[in-house]
This record gives C-alpha cells, sequence and structure tokens, in this order.
C-alpha cells in the first residue's frame, strides 16, 4: 500500500486479473469510522435506478456487504463496506 496525502494506492501483483478501483464507505483514508457515510445497500440502489447493471449485489439489511461493478473498460470497481 503506498500512500501521499489523501491519495491511497494498493499494488496487487498477481492477485486480481485487471485494475480495480476501491471503495469502502464508512472509513477515511485511515481506515477509521466515519460517524455517517451512505451505506452500500443505497449505493446499490441509486445505480441501479441510473441502469447501471451491479456484477454483485449486497447481502443482507445491514453492516458488512458489498457491491461489484464493471466500468466501461472492463475494471471491476468494488464498493466495500466493513461496517
Amino acid at each position: 500500500m503506498l500512500k501521499n496525502g489523501q491519495t491511497v494506492i494498493g499494488l496487487f501483483q498477481g492477485m486480481f486479473d485487471k485494475n480495480m478501483l476501491t471503495f469502502n464507505p464508512g472509513w477515511n483514508q485511515d481506515k477509521e469510522s466515519l460517524d455517517e457515510f451512505t451505506d452500500v445497500r443505497k449505493i446499490a440502489s441509486q445505480l441501479s435506478v441510473a441502469g447501471i447493471p451491479l456484477n454483485e449485489t449486497p447481502k443482507g439489511e445491514n453492516g458488512p456487504a458489498y457491491i461489484m461493478l464493471t466500468d466501461l473498460d472492463g475494471n471491476p470497481i468494488l464498493i466495500d463496506q466493513h461496517r
């Protein structure tokens, strides 16, 4: 993991097939819990309403969950909520 200011880049050789963006609702750049954040299930609903297909949908009604979608270049985007 490389960090410069608020920018964090993870380099994982051979772990993923393609470039991947990740977002972690509920955490700041230092993995500290945020008091307020948009739950991954609400993000999934907003993307669905906008017509953006999801590869993975969140499980459960609250707590940790994730969604995955694919950008226009075929790269995965992971929104991974740990709280």
